[in-house]
């Protein structure tokens, strides 16, 4: 016998589309791996209702992903409402690309209205799921004019059943110049710490209680106090929590 392996079929092989009547071969819609495959998910994190220190309002924080397992396109938005204002909101569009099986990088464009002139920055983060299942998001943000800033936000999901949840946040905010529009320093601006507890009444619905505590800091808190705002805000909450 001749070699089994390399070189050209010998002239008596089976011909491999004999038995196909004609039939060529080609990939079924449908059947891409799952790695390749496209998904999505438009996931309500938090819709509330806030009160607390002489302040009533709404918060809302969104977020809608659509690609594969390795390349997505990522908007989110995360706004503030008060006494019938809109006090801040911030929206991204990112290209967020995985580069180990927990972590991804994000890419992309930021957007702040509200509470003064809107402004447009360019955004480059890491987030992704920490040891002992931290889920954490790292960004950092530059506009033209030499202006920096950066948020660090870290959650974690405590189950009590597999229905009831309670889920600590903390968010840290830094920059390098100040915008009395905004009544933002420079250093450390501001911290958020959120204590909520939901119950899943289906995974994709639940309505949740908490408690959010934020302390502004340095030229910050100077800014709040001159213009007779409070440095620390302690604040209860009641919201739905929803995706699809």
């Amino acid at each position: 016998m001749g070699p089994m392996q390399g070189g050209k079929a010998p002239p008596d092989a089976r011909d491999p589309a004999a038995y196909n009547e004609g039939a060529r071969p080609a990939g079924f819609p449908g059947n891409a791996m799952a790695d390749m495959a496209p998904f999505g998910r438009i996931l309500l994190d938090k819709l509330e209702a806030v009160s607390g220190d002489g302040e009533r309002g709404q918060n809302i924080e969104a977020e809608a992903w659509y690609g594969g397992d390795y390349n997505k396109a990522w908007l989110k938005a995360d706004g503030e409402r008060r006494s019938g204002q809109l006090e801040a909101m911030r929206t991204e569009l990112l290209w967020d690309r995985t580069f180990s099986p927990f972590w991804s990088t994000q890419l992309g464009m930021r957007h702040d209205t509200g509470g003064g002139p809107s402004r447009s920055w360019l955004a480059a983060g890491v987030r992704g799921l920490a040891p002992y299942w931290f889920d954490v998001e790292a960004t950092a943000y530059w506009r033209s004019g030499g202006e920096f800033a950066g948020r660090l936000q870290v959650a974690y999901e405590l189950l009590f059943t597999q229905r009831l949840i309670l889920e600590p946040e903390l968010e840290l905010n830094v920059q390098n110049r100040s915008n009395r529009w905004r009544g933002t320093g420079t250093g450390l601006t501001d911290a958020e710490l959120g204590l909520r507890l939901r119950y899943e009444i289906r995974r994709q619905f639940a309505p949740y209680i908490g408690v959010t505590w934020n302390r502004k800091f340095g030229s910050t808190a100077t800014l709040a106090r001159e213009s007779g705002d409070d440095r620390k805000t302690l604040q209860a909450v009641i919201g739905l929590r929803v995706w699809y």
